[in-house]
């Protein structure tokens, strides 16, 4: 997963699926939210337009934290 925010168009993108893959159809969840879905009927992504007005004032992401195993099978 890989999310990008542009401030200055206000717009986020939340990718699902790799950015080179081509979408083949979008669908509006929302005013100002779309979700892109493959040929499969996968959801390929999620765009916010004015992501600030959908969202709330601040857009903020906390990244999740890893937890890596150390026990060996």
């Amino acid at each position: 997963m890989k999310i990008e925010y542009d401030p200055t168009r206000d717009l986020l993108y939340v990718y699902f699926a790799e950015s080179t893959k081509k979408v083949a159809e979008t669908r509006t969840i929302m005013p100002g939210v779309y979700a892109d879905f493959s040929r499969e009927g996968k959801i390929m992504g999620i765009e916010v337009i004015d992501a600030s007005d959908v969202i709330g004032k601040e857009i903020k992401f906390k990244l999740p934290e890893f937890v890596h195993s150390t026990a060996t099978v």
